[in-house]
């Protein structure tokens, strides 16, 4: 039996429960897991290791400030992933940081996710991706671009190059008989 303890926020303990506890059900069933709340703390058990580990993930990126029904990806296919970086700043840095990854009326963030189609959470100390393998691993690029002062032109010509390779790829993947056909 795998078990584990995890703290969410309170301010996200209400989108994890859903109305009229929905949300909480619906990872039960996604999972096979049993889930109990307590004052902000998550108890999840389970038999199946596997169910185990995806509601894990579905519920830490709850907690991490996406929307469920965003989180419940995870549960679609092995190759959706969750990636989360903290940002360790100071209070200063980090407003500055979390201001250029979003960018102006969250351009920067909009386009990341819509060019590597990827979900992108900023939230408190960290940036949390939900997406592909692939793209998550070229989010995880630029944001460290970002967060390493490149300019934001730079950005966009490395966003536009990754999403040509990216469908370079999948167009070489379909040639040989990928999942995709």
């Amino acid at each position: 039996m795998q078990k584990t303890e995890m703290k969410v926020p309170d301010e996200r303990i209400g989108a994890l429960i859903g109305k009229d506890g929905e949300t909480k059900k619906k990872i039960e069933q996604e999972s096979g897991c049993r889930i109990s709340i307590k004052d902000g703390v998550v108890s999840l058990q389970s038999e199946d290791p596997i169910g185990f580990l995806r509601a894990k993930d579905v519920i830490r990126a709850v907690g991490l400030g996406f929307n469920p029904v965003v989180a419940f990806k995870l549960f679609k296919s092995d190759f959706i992933i969750l990636d989360v970086m903290n940002l360790d700043f100071s209070p200063n840095d980090l407003q500055r940081i979390k201001g250029r990854i979003i960018g102006k009326e969250g351009k920067i963030r909009k386009l990341i996710e819509e060019t590597l189609g990827v979900n992108v959470s900023i939230y408190h100390k960290s940036v949390a991706v939900i997406g592909e393998i692939e793209n998550v691993n070229a989010t995880r690029e630029v944001i460290n671009m970002i967060i390493e002062g490149a300019q934001h032109s730079t950005v966009y010509k490395f966003l536009e190059n990754k999403r040509r390779d990216i469908k370079m790829q999948k167009l070489d993947w379909k040639k040989v008989g990928g999942p995709n056909e």
